[in-house]
């Protein structure tokens, strides 16, 4: 890497529409991780980039250069094939729980490295902490032992993984920035790259209750997304998949976790088991495990195989799964106005309303509370009569109620379906491969 480079300059070239070149994305991001190129320089940089876009090279080589400013996770020594899935965030969106011990039931190994939750989107590691003595840190040799001895692990990224992209996160978020594609497409997918698994299934969402609203969106997103992933030698696919609705009957932490349990003992909502078994068929399909006879997903999620892994990667990072999860201490129906056939149930307001009654957080720093939430007693295209209950309210602050009715304002619409309307959404809308797949 040459040292010719200057922040100015770099910002100059993509302020004018110019194509960045390799050398100089490799020097500024090294630059912004050493502290030589200034917040202010990559904050202007980062406006340019959202504004005049990048092609997918300088994308591909944009997200090389994140994973190379710090380690990367050598999972050399699993001796399972490796797969991970990423989210791009919902509502009640619990997948990953119910997701990770499946796939290691059926022969794979998930190394699934999560986050937590922020505003209207919950996080997985928030709600795995509502298992008592669960623990989400865990090292690079913890990790390669589960791998080995359990075959899933959910905790937290190690540190030193992909540190650029954790500046430049924060970065965009005050910054405006945080809707550009190819910043966007950079941040998922030099972390994942940085876990250095065999392939990576994602699960990109659109809808009233996801980051990318619009149908096209979603698909720019998850093109560029599988495009890096072929580019950087990674198996990659995507998902396109509905968020107008929130995924199964809970929203926050513990009641969450409880649903996930629900499905991995073969019960819980047809939505999230039919999510579930579609990740695991594309996850498995991607590292040559046949779906077909012993693995397939369906057949291992309702034999229980699949809860057995979970009680075994709780208890390894040294959770209870068996100990009653929290709950909180004030609980609040809401009825329904009028009779009919739910028609609409509208994620993000139902999203809001859990974040307000304190399941969520407002910015990284805060507190979330592990009972809180929002439970769903009706959805779409059931019939309810009058004063029937809608939803169920969770909270351990009754002063937090109002702010979470006034965001359920409006967000269920009841009513005659028309004779051509569908009751359900197509959860999974599309799948997004790379030829060489």
């Amino acid at each position: 890497m040459t040292g010719s480079h200057n922040a100015v300059d770099v910002i100059r070239t993509k302020r004018d529409g110019g194509r960045l070149s390799d050398d100089q994305i490799d020097w500024v991001i090294d630059g912004y991780t050493r502290g030589v190129v200034a917040d202010e320089q990559m904050s202007a940089l980062a406006m340019a980039i959202l504004l005049n876009g990048m092609d997918g090279a300088e994308t591909a080589r944009w997200t090389r250069a994140m994973v190379h400013s710090g380690d990367r996770l050598d999972l050399g020594g699993v001796t399972r094939p490796t797969v991970d899935k990423h989210s791009t965030g919902g509502v009640g969106d619990k997948i990953t729980l119910p997701l990770a011990p499946l796939v290691a039931a059926c022969g794979a190994a998930v190394p699934q490295l999560s986050g937590r939750g922020l505003g209207h989107t919950g996080g997985t590691l928030d709600k795995l902490e509502s298992i008592p003595g669960w623990r989400a840190a865990l090292s690079p040799d913890e990790i390669r032992d589960q791998l080995n001895s359990v075959g899933a692990v959910i905790c937290a990224p190690t540190d030193g993984l992909a540190p650029a992209d954790k500046k430049l996160y924060a970065l965009r978020d005050v910054t405006g920035t945080v809707e550009s594609v190819p910043l966007i497409a950079g941040s998922i997918m030099g972390k994942k790259l940085a876990e250095g698994v065999d392939a990576l299934v994602l699960d990109v969402k659109s809808g009233s209750g996801a980051f990318m609203k619009s149908d096209a969106d979603a698909r720019a997103l998850a093109e560029a997304l599988v495009g890096i992933g072929a580019q950087q030698g990674l198996r990659t696919s995507a998902l396109l998949t509905d968020m107008n609705t929130p995924l199964g009957r809970t929203v926050g932490n513990a009641i969450e976790v409880a649903e996930s349990v629900e499905v991995l003992q073969g019960g819980g909502p047809a939505d999230v088991v039919a999510l579930t078994v579609e990740l695991a068929r594309e996850m498995l399909r991607l590292v040559g495990i046949d779906v077909e006879g012993a693995a397939d997903p369906a057949a291992v999620l309702a034999s229980g195989r699949a809860y057995e892994t979970w009680a075994r990667m709780i208890r390894a990072q040294g959770g209870d799964p068996d100990a009653p999860l929290p709950t909180a201490a004030h609980r609040h129906e809401v009825a329904a106005p009028e009779g009919g056939t739910v028609l609409r149930m509208d994620a993000y307001q139902v999203g809001i309303a859990a974040w307000r009654l304190g399941a969520g957080r407002a910015r990284k720093e805060d507190s979330v509370s592990a009972g809180a939430g929002v439970r769903l007693l009706a959805s779409l295209g059931e019939q309810v009569a009058p004063g029937q209950p809608l939803f169920e309210l969770y909270t351990d602050n009754p002063d937090l109620v109002p702010a979470a009715l006034a965001a359920l304002e409006g967000s269920v619409e009841i009513g005659v379906p028309q004779a051509d309307s569908t009751s359900a959404p197509q959860l999974v809308k599309d799948v997004i491969r790379t030829t060489a797949d």
